[in-house]
């Protein structure tokens, strides 16, 4: 069994490498005039660096490399660790791609078949959806051709739902911080060991990029960060919280990463309905319709965090960690309180 030192040092380590490492990053990448432009659509009003996503993946790798070198890896059963290294090489694929298109500005076609590659090698690498819960029958094994297609759906939407809702300061870190941490605990108490590594390095680099990245941002992650991130949290889901034998087990990683699952989800079919390809990027997101009701940048990151914490606390408390029904109950006190906030605010705007 793997010791809890391990997932600890590589939170550690991984919040520690991004918080010493981001403001390297931003002065090199000033330099080398490597900046987004303010443009219609965004909601920064000045050239701002964004590849803050580089120091979040080298705090990632660095944090599980430290593990690997003093025998962490050791500890997990073979395939638990293939399963490890296939989340770990697929997110720096990702990275890799978010990264081209920080740097060259890819086309989404491109970007798309890229990570639709990718995601099938990492399929092929054990990171799979293979089996599915239903209730009164059991367990049911997918076949192959199924299994891919679920895996490789879940990996790239997945990601990509996170870069859609890299639209405001800390607003993905935060939120993806926050999944990794629910992941982390529901990993560890299903007795999951190597996901409970990746969600704790990744926990680890998110949280501790928000020291720049929230409201007012120094610096962006970029698609780098994003694709790295969105990628990893669905990688988890994959090879951690979907392996439970029960059928709440199957629908966690779906309720704790509700939030950018729903929110692309109803951004796409207002597009369809709008006659719009659902590609296009524009002002539909939950986000921007919360600035547009009168709420301020910080407000809005703030309680699209308490609804994060929300369904991350319903998952603790469906899946039996324990106190878990303590978590939701103060998680949906939390919820209530912002709710109502945003609706008096709402209101005078």
């Amino acid at each position: 069994m793997l010791s809890l030192l391990y997932p600890l040092a590589a939170f550690l380590i991984a919040a520690l490498t991004v918080i010493v490492t981001t403001p390297l990053i931003k002065k090199t990448a000033l330099r080398l005039g490597f900046v987004d432009r303010p443009d219609p659509r965004k909601v920064h009003n000045r050239p701002m660096v964004r590849l803050g996503g580089v120091a979040m993946f080298a705090g990632f790798s660095l944090a599980l490399l430290t593990v690997w070198w003093t025998g962490g890896f050791g500890q997990l059963p073979q395939v638990k660790e293939y399963e490890a290294w296939g989340v770990a090489l697929g997110a720096l694929a990702y990275f890799g791609i978010g990264l081209l298109d920080d740097l060259f500005n890819l086309s989404p076609l491109s970007r798309l078949i890229m990570q639709v590659i990718v995601a099938i090698a990492a399929w092929s690498a054990g990171v799979q959806i293979d089996f599915i819960t239903i209730p009164g029958l059991g367990l049911l094994q997918l076949p192959d051709p199924i299994s891919l297609t679920i895996t490789v759906l879940w990996l790239v939407g997945m990601t990509n739902a996170i870069n859609w809702i890299d639209g405001l300061d800390g607003l993905a870190a935060g939120v993806s911080g926050i999944a990794a941490v629910v992941m982390l605990l529901t990993c560890i108490f299903m007795k999951q060991p190597a996901a409970a590594l990746i969600a704790a390095a990744l926990a680890g680099s998110s949280l501790g990029f928000l020291r720049y990245n929230f409201n007012p941002a120094q610096i962006f992650m970029g698609d780098g960060g994003s694709y790295f991130i969105g990628f990893t949290l669905a990688g988890i889901g994959a090879i951690g919280l979907v392996k439970g034998v029960t059928t709440v087990a199957v629908l966690l990683p779906y309720l704790i990463l509700a939030v950018p699952i729903l929110d692309m989800s109803a951004v796409i079919l207002d597009r369809l309905r709008n006659g719009k390809s659902p590609f296009i990027a524009d002002k539909r997101h939950l986000h921007h319709r919360l600035l547009n009701a009168g709420l301020s940048h910080r407000r809005t990151v703030l309680f699209i965090y308490s609804l994060t914490l929300w369904v991350g606390s319903l998952a603790l408390a469906f899946s039996g960690v324990p106190s878990g029904f303590a978590y939701a109950i103060s998680a949906t006190l939390i919820l209530s309180f912002a709710t109502w906030r945003v609706w008096r605010i709402a209101k005078q705007a």
